[in-house]
């Protein structure tokens, strides 16, 4: 993830750079990095890209920029020594490793004195999806959205996300560029049908029952539709981009019957009103929206087949009242859906430092952050009810307590937020009423009392990761002198001389079984030029560390990625406060990944 640094952001035209750091020692010695960009295939320079580099450790390093000058060369000085993130941006463009795999960026470890040059950052061509959408008459369709969506992996559970999407013009023509190389599918949403809302609500209140509901047909209506043209996004079609592709996808829309879903609201407070939203599973967006009438009924029409979880909120309530419920619409309409809503509540909390990291006895408890994440493994229940970060997000009072307001019934977990600039930190312990409640806690009603122990002591591990290529030995740089393997390298990770560090390498120490589900019982790092890394922050137990030469996304998530590299990692079992070392081989990437 890239860090937000805009404001930060100073453009210099030329090869110079701009700094934005904290205060430091202005007489410690500082590094220089500089090198040259350039575009494949071939070796053409590239001119005006921007170069960010990013300190991980934002209260002792600093943020510099810098633009390519028109040979493609860069160069920036007086670099506070720490490890950073280096991107790299142009538009119409995307950063590949040495293997042409797409990077978010690479990760470089600079010490005083130290002078890295002849950098050589490499980018090719992003993709392009374009073409038309008409109607069945073939004319065409505006402001009909287009959106290029991948597999990505949220709980182990596959879900697509945007990768780009535009509306199409007055003429149905859109345009999606800079996408990665890499497999995709395109939908095409039609634009709001607004004479069908219209009709809903004027018919609404001649609408004496269900039954007379259910007995009139929806009016046919166009629907979001998949490449290469189904409405079945089951039977969408994957595309595979190249770089520099430019694919034609073009969509003829036409109308069909469309699904309903009906039913009522029940446990209404008296003069309360409430508000319906469906929300799609697969995109995590909220497509569908509907009001509550009167007597507790309420219609969404121009549902597309999938699955979803429908959302009922009370407004107006003495206290916060919320229902869900999770659907699965295929060619029938839902009919008779009864939700009942359930008041939410508050979760006061209270945490204890402990641990004999020095960093703990001067630790202000403001500096750390905690989020309120729902348990209820498929629903996004807090996202859905409009409840986002600002919200789910907690900071510390002096005392170390917490309060979070106004939380929707459901069972909840907590965990620390990546805000909380302390990589040894963990969380040890959750408690409430007595009882350990690592895996989860209910909020309703009346109040829920929770108790925090972060520990200062969490375990790292660092070590190096060799790929035995000739690739991975032109990834070192002319001025990184030879790495040297750790003492205690397991046996089936061994070196040997002719091994190499390999660079952008992503390591991820993976927890055990019965916390594959948390993604805060994992930890990831992304080698530096010499092929170091380092995971901190680790509770004790069981772990897995694999170091892939690339993953797509945060694929690791998915329990069907981890069991095609079974026996591929190396297992071990850490203790709390433990320092271990490694020298892990890199895993090649699978073709056949799931």
């Amino acid at each position: 993830m890239k860090f937000a640094v805009a404001s930060l952001l100073v453009l210099l035209v030329g090869s110079r750079a701009s700094v934005a750091q904290n205060p430091s020692d202005s007489h410690a010695a500082t590094a220089i990095v500089s090198g040259i960009v350039t575009k494949l295939p071939g070796s053409d320079p590239v001119k005006k890209a921007l170069i960010e580099l990013i300190a991980e450790n934002q209260s002792e390093g600093g943020n510099y920029t810098a633009l390519t000058a028109v040979d493609g060369s860069f160069r920036i000085e007086n670099i506070a020594p720490g490890r950073y993130h280096l991107f790299v941006e142009r538009t119409g463009f995307q950063e590949i490793d040495n293997r042409h795999h797409p990077i978010d960026g690479r990760m470089l470890t600079l010490t005083g004195g130290q002078e890295m040059k002849d950098l050589t950052i490499r980018l090719q061509a992003a993709a392009v999806v374009e073409g038309r959408v008409t109607d069945e008459d073939g004319d065409p369709m505006a402001a009909a959205q287009v959106a290029v969506l991948r597999q990505t992996f949220t709980l182990g559970r596959s879900r697509w996300e945007q990768a780009g999407a535009e509306r199409t013009n007055d003429l149905g023509e859109y345009r999606i560029s800079g996408l990665a190389p890499g497999n995709y599918f395109v939908s095409v949403t039609p634009p709001p049908d607004f004479r069908s809302m219209i009709e809903a609500t004027s018919n609404a209140p001649a609408l004496a029952s269900h039954a007379a509901a259910a007995d009139k047909p929806a009016p046919p209506s166009y629907q979001t539709t998949y490449y290469p043209g189904t409405k079945d996004r089951s039977q969408a079609g994957a595309i595979q981009l190249h770089a520099g592709d430019d694919f034609p996808a073009n969509f003829s829309l036409t109308p069909s019957p469309s699904l309903t879903v009906r039913g009522s609201v029940a446990n209404l407070p008296t003069g309360a009103t409430a508000s319906i939203l469906l929300q799609s599973k697969d995109f995590n967006l909220v497509l569908n929206g509907a009001e509550v009438h009167k007597d507790g009924t309420f219609e969404i029409r121009d549902v597309s087949p999938g699955a979803y979880t429908i959302f009922a909120t009370v407004e107006e309530a003495p206290v916060p009242m919320t229902a869900h419920q999770s659907l699965q619409l295929a060619s029938s309409n839902v009919e008779g859906l009864r939700l009942v809503p359930q008041s939410g509540g508050s979760v006061f909390a209270h945490l204890r430092i402990e641990g004999a990291n020095p960093n703990a006895a001067r630790l202000d408890a403001t500096q750390i952050f905690l989020t309120l994440s729902s348990a209820e493994g498929e629903d996004d229940t807090l996202g859905a009810f409009g409840i986002g970060p600002g919200v789910t997000l907690a900071r510390a009072n002096p005392d170390g307590s917490f309060e979070w307001k106004n939380v929707p019934a459901g069972r909840y977990f907590v965990q620390i937020s990546e805000q909380t600039d302390m990589p040894d930190f963990f969380l040890k312990s959750v408690t409430a009423g007595g009882r350990e409640a690592s895996s989860g806690f209910t909020v309703n009603g009346i109040g829920t009392t929770i108790d925090l122990v972060v520990s200062a002591n969490g375990a790292a591990i660092d070590g190096v990761v060799t790929d035995h290529s000739e690739e991975a030995a032109n990834d070192r740089t002319e001025t990184d002198p030879p790495t040297d393997p750790p003492n205690n390298a397991g046996p089936n990770n061994a070196g040997s001389e002719n091994d190499q560090p390999l660079a952008d390498a992503v390591v991820v120490a993976v927890p055990e079984a019965r916390f594959r589900s948390r993604p805060d019982r994992y930890r990831k790092a992304v080698t530096d030029q010499r092929g170091r890394f380092t995971l901190r922050g680790l509770p004790p137990g069981d772990y897995t560390i694999f170091a892939w030469e690339h993953v797509d996304g945060e694929a690791y998530f998915n329990l069907d990625f981890l069991r095609s590299y079974e026996g591929q990692g190396k297992a071990l079992r850490i203790n709390e406060g433990e320092r271990t070392s490694l020298q892990l081989k890199a895993i090649p990437v699978n073709q056949d990944q799931p």
